[in-house]
């Protein structure tokens, strides 16, 4: 199965489509509008992921990774520092939009546990990767599993 990979950052949003063994077939990266609003992002990255979409005749898996967290209880994310998806359920409502299921993570914590799985700290039993971009973020890998803590948001 194929996969989509987003990347959604304070002033790009990169898309990514992987066939099975993780070759780049297609990369593509776009301006985050987030001076237009919540649903301006939503249909950027619903675009972004249909236009990927198109390269494969094959169905794809979805992940997203976004800046701040997702609240466990409400769904809702926080603690973002792309002001506009405080509070909004943003990936109940894409997968409402693509009828697919998302999976989404904190984008620092999507960083340390592929630079565990897949990259430079492979092998490696407890790893913490530090993202700066627009923000400063950090996630802490344990045994191959993201620790997030009791709020979600231990690395950052």
């Amino acid at each position: 199965m194929h996969k989509i990979g987003i990347d959604l950052g304070g002033t790009k949003t990169e898309g990514i489509l992987l066939d099975e063994k993780y070759n780049v077939i297609e990369r593509k990266r776009i301006k985050t509008p987030q001076e237009n609003g919540y649903d301006s992002i939503v249909k950027s990255i619903t675009c972004l992921i249909n236009d990927l979409k198109k390269k494969t005749g094959e169905k794809t898996s979805i992940g997203l990774c976004t800046p701040g967290v997702t609240d466990p209880n409400s769904g809702l994310i926080k603690n973002s520092n792309t002001q506009c998806l405080i509070g909004m359920p943003l990936k109940n409502d894409l997968e409402h939009i693509l009828d697919q299921e998302i999976l989404m993570e904190n984008d620092a914590n999507c960083f340390a546990l592929a630079e565990s799985l897949l990259g430079s700290a492979k092998g490696h039993e407890v790893v913490f990767g530090v993202i700066m971009g627009t923000s400063l973020g950090g996630g802490i890998v344990i045994n191959g599993t993201i620790h997030k803590g009791r709020s979600n948001i231990t690395g950052e």
